[in-house]
C-alpha cells in the first residue's frame, strides 16, 4: 500500500523502490517488539485478602532511548516503568521497554532528533499502554488505563533543561 504523502513504501511493499522514492522523505515503523518485560506483585496473595482502603497512588516514570543501526534505520525503546502502592504497601511493579526500528530517511538532523525524540515514541506508546493494561489485569488487578501523554511538551522540557545545564 502506497502512502500519498510519500512517507510510505513503493507499492513493491519493500521499501526498496527506485527513481525519486529514494529522495522522498521517508518514516517507517519496520519492527514492532518487546524488549524486556517485568511484572512484580511483590505482597500477592496477601494483598487481594485485605480490602482497599482507598486509591492506589500509581507512579509512572518513562524515557527513551534510540540507536542508530545503520542504512537510515534506528531502533527506538519506550522504557516504562509502573509502581502501584497502596499505603506503605507494593501492589504491583511493571516494567517494561516497549521497542521498535524505523526507517528514518531524508530528514535534516534537527529533523531526525525531533522524529526520534517525540514521533517514534508516540508511535510505541499505545503499545505499551495495551501491554501494561493487560499484564496488570492479568496478574488480577483492574486494569490500568494510562492516561495519553505529550511527548511533544516532553521532549521540549528535556531540551530546555539541556539548555539551562549547558549555560
Amino acid at each position: 500500500m502506497s502512502d500519498e504523502n510519500g512517507n510510505g513504501t513503493s507499492s513493491g511493499g519493500n521499501g526498496s523502490g527506485a527513481g525519486n522514492a529514494a529522495s522522498q522523505p521517508q518514516f517507517l515503523l519496520r519492527q514492532l517488539y518487546i524488549k524486556d518485560f517485568s511484572f512484580e506483585a511483590p505482597n500477592a496473595p496477601g494483598i487481594f485478602a485485605t480490602p482497599a482502603d482507598g486509591e492506589p497512588d500509581i507512579q509512572l516514570n518513562l524515557k527513551n532511548s534510540h540507536t542508530a543501526l545503520g542504512d537510515d534505520q534506528h531502533e527506538v525503546v519506550l522504557h516504562l516503568s509502573v509502581h502501584a502502592r497502596l499505603g506503605e504497601r507494593s501492589l504491583f511493579l511493571v516494567e517494561l521497554d516497549q521497542a521498535g526500528v524505523f526507517l528514518v530517511s531524508g530528514y535534516q538532523e534537527d529533523e531526525l532528533r525531533r522524529l526520534l525524540g517525540i514521533h517514534c515514541p508516540s508511535t510505541l506508546f499505545p503499545y505499551a499502554r495495551e501491554v501494561v493494561s493487560s499484564m496488570v489485569a492479568k496478574g488480577g488487578f483492574p486494569p490500568l488505563v494510562l492516561q495519553p501523554i505529550s511527548f511533544e511538551a516532553l521532549y521540549a522540557q528535556a531540551a530546555s533543561q539541556q539548555g539551562n545545564a549547558e549555560a
